[in-house]
């Protein structure tokens, strides 16, 4: 007898990477961490982001991507994750601006986008997958607030209002509320998903392993201890 399989929830599931450059990527991190070690963290996180991406049983997974992987850490590691993918280049001088082309070009496929980054590696697939089947039932935006007051997921039924992004100032602990205000202005209800924390500093670091498994808490702990020892 085969066995059933449920058919894939009709959304686009988005990242928007880097590549974990030494000295480009997490560079609060830095101190305690040395700019080598910050860009391992950024690249175990990329890699539990794209695992937890891999097993959401959506239509599409779509990565926008920039920067050179060859440069970066783990760098074999994350380009054969990234075969799984459908990588496209982010475009856009400003953060701001290449989330709205982002969901611009994830929205090719006339399905609602679900966007999320790197920066949260403790959400598994269960919970994506929960957030892309709300976001094609309700027809709202979806919002994920994150602790430092930014958001770590943006779900959109369709990409007009993603223009307004370009507006939001971003990194900033009004990002999510004004995030909101932007939604809204376009006409759309919006309602809140779980709330999580992010990775900005190692404190947050420290925090997220605590509620994640996988190459990311593997990594912090073996940080944390060398740090220890080294007190």
């Amino acid at each position: 007898m085969k066995s059933f399989r449920p058919s894939p929830v009709a959304a686009t599931l988005l990242v928007l990477a880097k590549a974990p450059i030494a000295g480009l990527a997490k560079t609060r991190l830095t101190p305690p961490l040395s700019p080598h070690e910050a860009a391992q963290v950024a690249a175990v996180s990329l890699l539990d982001t794209l695992e937890s991406m891999s097993r959401s049983p959506v239509a599409h997974h779509i990565v926008a991507f920039t920067g050179e992987l060859a440069e970066a850490e783990c760098a074999d590691e994350v380009a054969r994750a990234l075969t799984d993918f459908e990588v496209i280049a982010q475009r856009g001088a400003s953060f701001g601006e290449r989330l709205a082309n982002a969901h611009a070009d994830a929205a090719r496929y006339g399905l609602p986008v679900l966007q999320i980054g790197m920066d949260t590696p403790q959400i598994g697939p269960e919970v994506l997958t929960w957030a892309a089947r709300e976001l094609v039932l309700r027809g709202d935006a979806l919002l994920g607030p994150a602790d430092d007051g930014g958001w770590w997921a943006l779900g959109l039924p369709a990409p007009q209002a993603a223009r307004t992004l370009v507006d939001v100032p971003m990194s900033t602990d009004r990002t999510g509320e004004l995030t909101r205000d932007a939604m809204q202005c376009c006409d759309l209800r919006v309602r809140a998903l779980p709330h999580y924390n992010d990775v900005d500093t190692f404190a947050d670091a420290l925090q997220v392993a605590r509620a994640s498994g996988g190459r990311f808490a593997h990594l912090i702990q073996q940080l944390h201890n060398a740090l220890l020892a080294h007190r």
